[in-house]
C-alpha cells in the first residue's frame, strides 16, 4: 500500500474515532494519537508493515470499556472484532486485516496474548510505552482521579511491607503495574526508550515519598 493512500485511511480512522465516546481521558483520542506516532516510529525502525500497523494502532482502543468494568480483560478482543468489521466495511484491503486484529487483540496488558508477528510486537510496544515516563504519571493520576482514588495509601504509601493494591490508591499502580512494564518490551527501539522513562518514574516516587514524608 503506498503511503498517500495509506494517509488517506488515517484520516478516516482519526474522523470516526473523534465521534466516538473514550472509556475516560487516559484513553481518549490524544492517547491514539500518541500511541500511532510511537508505532509509525517504531515500525520504521523495526522495518515493519505500515499497512498492518498504523490501522491496528488507530483502532486499538476502538470500543471503550472503563478500567473499573468487568469486561476490561476482554476489551482488546471485542475492539480487535470491532476494527474487523469496521475495516471490512470501509473496503481495507483484506490481506491485512487478520494481522491488524491480531495486533489490537495482542495490545492488552491485562489480556496477556502472546504476540505472532512483529507488528503486533510493535502495537503492543507503542501502548505499553504511554503508560511510562511523564505521561504515564499523568495518565495515572487521571484513571484515579476518575475512579475517585485517593493518591496515596493512608497505610505504608508506598509499599514497602504490604502487597500494592491499585483500587487502594494512585501509587499503588506503579508497584502493581508500570515499573514491571521496562522487561515487557519486544523491539530493540521500544526497550531504549522505556529503560528512560521507567527510571523517570522512578525519580517521581522518589521525590513524592520526600514530598509527603511525615
Amino acid at each position: 500500500m503506498q503511503l498517500q493512500s495509506l494517509s488517506q485511511w488515517e484520516d478516516r480512522f482519526e474522523k470516526w474515532l473523534t465521534e466516538q465516546d473514550h472509556a475516560d481521558a487516559a484513553h481518549d483520542i490524544n492517547h491514539i494519537k500518541r500511541v500511532v506516532k510511537t508505532a509509525r516510529q517504531l515500525a520504521k525502525a523495526e522495518g515493519a508493515d505500515l499497512a498492518v500497523v498504523i490501522p491496528a494502532a488507530w483502532l486499538h482502543d476502538c470500543v471503550a470499556v472503563a478500567k473499573d468494568d468487568p469486561r476490561r480483560s476482554c476489551a482488546s478482543s471485542m475492539a480487535a472484532e470491532k476494527a474487523g468489521q469496521l475495516l471490512n466495511h470501509w473496503g481495507y484491503p483484506d490481506e491485512h486485516i487478520p494481522a491488524i486484529t491480531h495486533g489490537i487483540e495482542a495490545h492488552s496488558y491485562s489480556a496477556d496474548i502472546e504476540c505472532q508477528t512483529l507488528e503486533a510486537q510493535i502495537v503492543q510496544d507503542a501502548d505499553r510505552m504511554d503508560a511510562l515516563g511523564a505521561i504515564g504519571v499523568a495518565r495515572t493520576i487521571m484513571v484515579g482521579t476518575a475512579l475517585g482514588n485517593p493518591l496515596t495509601y493512608n497505610e505504608d504509601p508506598f509499599c514497602y511491607d504490604r502487597k500494592a493494591d491499585d483500587k487502594l490508591a494512585m501509587v499503588d499502580h506503579f508497584y502493581t503495574k508500570l515499573l514491571h512494564l521496562k522487561d515487557r518490551f519486544h523491539t530493540k527501539s521500544a526497550k531504549h526508550e522505556a529503560h528512560k522513562r521507567h527510571q523517570f518514574m522512578l525519580d517521581f516516587l522518589q521525590q513524592l515519598e520526600q514530598e509527603v514524608a511525615e
